[in-house]
C-alpha cells in the first residue's frame, strides 16, 4: 500500500518543472498509440465490412473473429507478443490495440450502412446513380454518425488499454502509474492516471465535433 505523507504526497506540484519533457513524451507516446491503432483498425475494418455488406454470409465469421481478438486479455496479449521476435518493439503494443478496435469499428460501419433505407437506395438507383456515386452521396451520409460513434468508443477504450502497455514499458502515461506502483510514489501515478483521464474526455470531444462538422444536416434537423 502506498502512504499518503509529507514526503510522499498525493500531487508534488515541483514534479512537473521537474520532469515536464518526461511527461510530454509520455503525452506524446500516448497519443500515438491511441490514434495510430484506430486509424489502422478502421481502414481494416472498412474492408472487413464492405466484405460483409457485399457477401452477407461471411458476416457472422468477420463478426466472431473480431469478437475473439477483443476477449483476449490485454495483458496476456501484450505478454505473448513480448516473447516472440517482436520483444519489446512497438509493434508489441501496435497489434494488440488495433485488434481490439475491430469489433467496435466494424460493427458499427455496418450498422451504419445497414441503417440507409431501402427506399433511399431505390430512389438512388433510379435517378442513375452509379454505386460509387450512390456510395459517397447516399450511404455514406447515413453511416457517418455510426462511423464517429464506433471511433470514439474505440478511442477512449485504447485510452485505457495503453496505460495497461505500460507493463511492458511502451504505455505513455501507463509508463508513469507503473512507475508510482513500482516506486511506492504517489505523484507520477497520479499524474499519469489524471492526465489519461483529460485525453480520453479531450479526444471524445473531439471525435464528437468532427461528427457534428460532417453531419451539418442533422443540426439543421434537429433545429
Amino acid at each position: 500500500m502506498i502512504l499518503v505523507t509529507q514526503r510522499n504526497p498525493v500531487l508534488r506540484w515541483s514534479y512537473f518543472g521537474e520532469q515536464w519533457d518526461r511527461i510530454q513524451a509520455a503525452i506524446g507516446e500516448h497519443l500515438f498509440l491511441t490514434l495510430t491503432p484506430v486509424a489502422i483498425g478502421f481502414i481494416l475494418s472498412a474492408v472487413l465490412a464492405g466484405i460483409g455488406l457485399r457477401y452477407r454470409w461471411t458476416v457472422g465469421p468477420i463478426t466472431l473473429f473480431a469478437a475473439f481478438l477483443y476477449t483476449i486479455p490485454s495483458v496476456a496479449f501484450f505478454g505473448i507478443l513480448r516473447t516472440t521476435p517482436l520483444g519489446l518493439s512497438i509493434y508489441t503494443v501496435l497489434i494488440p490495440l488495433t485488434a481490439f478496435t475491430i469489433l467496435i469499428l466494424v460493427t458499427n460501419i455496418l450498422d451504419g450502412f445497414r441503417a440507409v433505407p431501402a427506399p433511399v437506395r431505390e430512389a438512388a438507383d433510379a435517378m442513375g446513380l452509379s454505386p460509387v456515386r450512390r456510395l459517397f452521396t447516399v450511404e455514406v451520409p447515413v453511416a457517418v454518425p455510426y462511423m464517429i460513434n464506433g471511433l470514439r468508443i474505440a478511442t477512449v477504450t485504447l485510452v485505457g488499454l495503453v496505460a495497461v502497455a505500460g507493463i511492458v514499458g511502451r504505455g505513455g502515461l501507463g509508463n508513469l502509474i507503473m512507475e508510482g506502483i513500482r516506486r511506492q510514489f504517489w505523484t507520477p501515478l497520479t499524474i499519469g492516471a489524471l492526465l489519461s483521464i483529460v485525453l480520453a474526455i479531450t479526444l471524445d470531444l473531439l471525435f464528437f465535433l468532427l461528427g457534428r462538422w460532417l453531419t451539418p444536416w442533422a443540426r439543421t434537423a434537429r433545429s
